[in-house]
């Protein structure tokens, strides 16, 4: 779909009917993450996985913000359904579903808050886009899951693993690899993860799940707080013992909070 020369590359999942959840992916991630909760353990709803803008096989042109992306997964949402939807979202996300629920509360039934990156330190945004800068590609892919096996993806299992790398690491003209980003897009979006975070109104029910291994944690106390007092009883916090990458560590539980949000939106 396109909006202001942006296309967006969509993943649907379940059956053919208006769609139920939409599920927004981490910054440098991809729709089909969501491939084996979808599949495995929600297959009974209609669920929308796009690529966010700069990201995957959705387009690469600038203006890369949390506005644009909310500007284009809301029309994706105007044309793929009929009632307001779950929204799932992860790590950056999340930040993109918090902005969305308040730009367009009628899309919006209920949210799912996985981890999420938001309002986070900006001196720590910029070392980690200093590190993606200096260093945005990878010999071969050994070197690409050993990082990641290594890091926030320890505790997935090794086949979803060796599926992310089949389709989101690509072969580079140099032979080196990298990831299927644009890396000016990612600069811009690890500046977006530092802006103040946004509350929905107290009508959206919010569970926000929060990975207790995550190392340092990126739940940070102020966006807890913030959603107790605005939201009250509609919001929930729950802790999961895993790493950053939720849904590929707990599908099962996922899945179960999931339900929850579409069985009480």
């Amino acid at each position: 779909m396109a909006s202001n020369s942006h296309f967006l590359n969509v993943h649907r999942f379940g059956p053919e009917q208006p769609a139920q959840i939409l599920a927004v992916h981490g910054l440098t991630g991809h729709g089909l993450r969501w491939r084996t909760l979808a599949t495995e353990h929600l297959p009974g709803f209609s669920i929308l996985a796009p690529d966010l803008l700069g990201h995957g096989r959705s387009s690469w042109e600038a203006p890369w913000t949390l506005e644009s992306n909310v500007a284009v997964l809301a029309e994706l949402l105007g044309t793929h359904t009929s009632r307001p939807v779950v929204v799932v979202g992860h790590s950056f996300g999340c930040a993109v579903a918090l902005r969305l629920a308040v730009a367009r509360p009628d899309l919006v039934a209920s949210l799912v808050l996985l981890d999420p990156a938001v309002g986070l330190d900006g001196a720590w945004m910029a070392n980690i886009a200093d590190d993606m800068m200096a260093s945005p590609f990878y010999l071969d892919r050994d070197e690409a899951r050993n990082e990641k096996a290594s890091g926030s993806w320890a505790d997935v299992d090794a086949a979803e693993l060796d599926a992310e790398l089949d389709e989101h690491l690509i072969e580079r003209p140099d032979g080196r690899c990298g990831w299927r980003i644009s890396i000016p897009a990612m600069m811009s979006y690890w500046s977006e993860l530092a802006r103040d975070f946004v509350v929905p109104h107290k009508g959206i029910r919010t569970t926000l799940v929060r990975a207790t291994r995550t190392s340092p944690p990126y739940v940070t106390e102020a966006l807890v707080t913030a959603l107790q007092e605005k939201l009250g009883p509609r919001f929930s916090l729950v802790d999961f013992d895993c790493d950053h990458m939720v849904a590929q560590a707990k599908p099962v539980d996922t899945a179960a909070v999931i339900r929850d949000r579409l069985e009480h939106a």
